[in-house]
């Protein structure tokens, strides 16, 4: 009885086969039209290919056009206001920490409050990894802060970017230690010489 009933199945199975591999070797003579169209579906043109979406070029973000930071060169460069707004990085990841979102809005609030200081941010790397990844993941990190700092308010043309990759470790160790304190992004304040007195 079982052995009658694995034969059935498998003339069946085996019926359905040459059924559906004959039946797409055969093209539609005659295919049916479009519901309120004289148009037939055999008759419209081939398909186009896709077109690419571009993709932002490297310094920019999300749209955020790049600034030119030759604009900046005589400004005064404080790297000690914001050291400790420091902001710190997963392993391998330019994702901004929520827990960092107090530090970022610090130096947000600061901008906006000087309109005529700029910002420079710097993303930087463990030392793991090839120079040219870590260049590249280093300015991802800058330009997620650059992009959080926009929508807190800050002007964009007020930010710059730069990625030191691993060039530049804040701790010297080999190990997860010093790696996590070296995944980061740091704040350089930017401030306009000052003016002569008349």
């Amino acid at each position: 009885m079982k052995l009658t009933n694995f034969s059935s199945l498998l003339a069946f199975g085996l019926v359905v086969t040459l059924v559906t591999t004959s039946g797409c070797n055969k093209r539609p003579g005659d295919v049916t039209g479009i519901p309120g169209s004289r148009t037939k579906i055999g008759d419209l043109p081939p398909a186009q290919p896709l077109v690419d979406t571009p993709i932002p070029s490297p310094g920019t973000n999300g749209g955020i056009a790049e600034v030119d930071p030759s604009q900046f060169t005589n400004y005064t460069r404080d790297a000690e206001i914001f050291k400790a707004d420091t902001a710190y990085f997963n392993f391998d990841s330019s994702a901004v920490k929520s827990s960092d979102a107090p530090k970022i809005a610090a130096v947000a609030d600061h901008l906006k409050a000087n309109p005529s200081q700029a910002l420079e941010v710097q993303g930087h790397c463990d030392e793991r990894g090839t120079e040219e990844y870590n260049r590249s993941l280093g300015e991802r990190r800058a330009l997620a802060l650059r992009e959080d700092l926009v929508n807190l308010g800050v002007k964009a043309d007020h930010i710059i970017t730069i990625s030191y990759g691993k060039d530049r470790p804040a701790e010297p160790g080999h190990d997860e230690a010093a790696w996590s304190k070296n995944r980061r992004g740091e704040f350089i304040l930017l401030s306009p010489p000052e003016k002569p007195a008349p």
